[in-house]
């Protein structure tokens, strides 16, 4: 496994890479969700390109970006027991060597939940995507449905932007309590991480949106929004600071 810090570097390695090619965008801290990400990444392509990056642009509270955890060695130590080949691990100055100058706007996917609650988020989680992606020039990257708005955001830029890349989802993998794994559990409390998953349990046993909202409420949450899109039920709510998101397939009614 071999990593790269400067573009120019990673530029050339890329012209020595041959057959199908595979990359799985990340911020890091990896967790047993990324895990999977990667394997089946493996298992796709002849070789797997991950990237590690903390994306300043994406956050709108820069204390959230000075609180996300960051554990370069145990990632990389990660991705290699998983077999990757390549990671990318530029720095700030390196995707962004002008600032922040150049930034795509969004679309419609990128409307309401996510975007109204984080302003600018999804300019910056777009942005970064299009640089990775022209950088890897990659046939297949790899998200996980955890971010499902973020997906769709995505899958939106990738075909109005005419990049080549094929977008593929990936299951939410969870813990035994339903919580969804996310690098930001690590800023929890083990009895935080306890209560975070009514999360899950509130999204999949609520009748309607509103009893959901109530559920987490009456748990102790500050809710941003529960709400019903593209055939899934959305929640995103603070517990002990830290914001938590997820969703599931809303159950058809028979």
């Amino acid at each position: 496994m071999k990593t790269w810090t400067t573009v120019p570097e990673w530029q050339a390695r890329r012209t020595e890479l041959h057959g199908t090619l595979g990359v799985v965008p990340t911020m890091g801290a990896l967790h047993a969700g990324h895990g999977t990400l990667v394997q089946r990444c493996r298992c796709e392509n002849d070789v797997v390109v991950v990237s590690i990056f903390v994306n300043p642009t994406q956050f709108n509270n820069p204390r959230d970006l000075e609180r996300y955890p960051r554990t370069v060695e145990q990632d990389l130590r990660l991705l290699e027991s998983l077999g990757a080949d390549e990671v990318l691990m530029p720095g700030p100055g390196e995707l962004y060597p002008d600032g922040y100058l150049l930034r795509i706007e969004g679309g419609s996917a990128g409307e309401g939940m996510e975007g109204a609650h984080r302003p600018g988020h999804f300019q910056g989680v777009m942005t970064i995507v299009l640089k990775l992606l022209n950088l890897v020039r990659a046939d297949r990257a790899y998200f996980g449905e955890k971010d499902y708005q973020q997906l769709q955001v995505i899958r939106e830029m990738v075909r109005d932007c005419f990049v080549p890349t094929e977008v593929v989802p990936c299951e939410t993998v969870r813990a035994g309590s339903g919580l969804a794994l996310s690098s930001r559990n690590a800023l929890l409390s083990e009895e935080g991480r306890h209560r975070a998953a009514s999360v899950y349990r509130s999204l999949t046993t609520a009748a309607t949106a509103e009893e959901a909202r109530r559920i987490l409420e009456a748990d102790g949450f500050a809710v941003d929004y529960v709400e019903e899109r593209w055939g899934r039920r959305f929640a995103a709510a603070m517990l002990e600071g830290v914001r938590l998101i997820d969703n599931v397939p809303v159950r058809e009614e028979k």
